[in-house]
């Protein structure tokens, strides 16, 4: 069956008039709120959330949410259709750092063999999430190329059965859980109906110079004093290997970091490196 007529019998779809590549791009990004316990999970389609580079495949090409080119083999993009999508180009739980490696290399090699685009939207579909879902199973399916994949989907229908599963989740290191809820459009920007339910929550900040370590740190880095994008000034001094404090992150880079809350300052409260963040990547 033709793309256009499996999209637009199974979700209504509405390509932009003269849309091209860039100007899809950098068009409608949807982003979540946290989640709220009073929310009733019976309501929403949930997933894992996935510690990966998303990604928005045009139509044509393969970019990162802020557009520059993702330079992935013809293969691997093989039969995908003319349709713009959003995912996240992922491998393994806890693999950040090797994915960035291999999928914002300006030279494709044969690790893209182990990466997959799993997919979580359609930016430019008109129709409720839950018929958007229904739509990324057919364009999978069609494709029959192992390398587009969806994210599954699943419900509970009691906060209680939503606790449990992060739990499990974090506990196997999964990063959490997202929400949509099954009538939500999409939306540009942050949407209430998009919910992220994590364990402890995560933000970027830029490096803007390296503290001395001391005792068993001496001679190494011991702490980055870092910035974040509302000019909030830090110490972060958890969560480095020892290579990582021989070898710190540039000055200039940005870094993502783990917390849990702020403190009346607005500083966050037992904050974490969890890694640096690719230039092509960063907020």
């Amino acid at each position: 069956m033709h793309w256009q007529l499996l999209l637009a019998l199974l979700v209504l779809w509405q390509p932009q008039a003269g849309a091209t590549p860039h100007n899809i791009a950098t068009g409608p990004v949807q982003l979540a709120t946290r989640y709220d316990h009073d929310v009733n999970p019976a309501h929403y389609l949930i997933s894992e959330k996935l510690d990966g580079i998303r990604a928005r495949w045009t139509g044509r090409h393969l970019l990162t949410r802020n557009g520059n080119p993702i330079h992935a083999p013809a293969w691997f993009t093989d039969s995908w259709p003319d349709v713009a999508m959003d995912g996240e180009l992922w491998t393994k739980r806890g693999d950040f750092e090797r994915i960035a490696s291999i999928v914002l290399s300006d030279t494709p090699d044969k690790r893209w063999q182990q990466v997959s685009m799993m997919l979580f939207d359609l930016p430019n579909s008109k129709a409720p999430f839950v018929r958007r879902v229904a739509a990324i199973k057919a364009i999978v399916e069609h494709a029959n190329n192992p390398h587009l994949q969806m994210i599954p989907q699943f419900t509970l229908n009691s906060p209680q059965a939503l606790e449990a599963r992060l739990d499990a989740i974090t506990a196997a290191g999964g990063e959490g859980l997202m929400l949509h809820h099954r009538q939500a459009l999409y939306k540009d920007g942050r949407s209430n109906s998009l919910l992220k339910a994590k364990r402890f929550e995560d933000a970027e900040a830029k490096v803007i110079a390296y503290l001395p370590g001391k005792g068993k740190f001496s001679d190494m880095m011991g702490s980055l004093l870092v910035q974040t994008p509302d000019g909030r000034e830090f110490k972060l001094g958890s969560g480095f290997s020892l290579r990582q404090r021989q070898r710190p992150p540039a000055i200039g880079s940005w870094i993502t970091f783990k917390y849990y809350g702020l403190t009346q300052k607005g500083i966050p409260r037992f904050a974490s490196f969890l890694h640096v963040r690719p230039a092509k990547d960063t907020p």
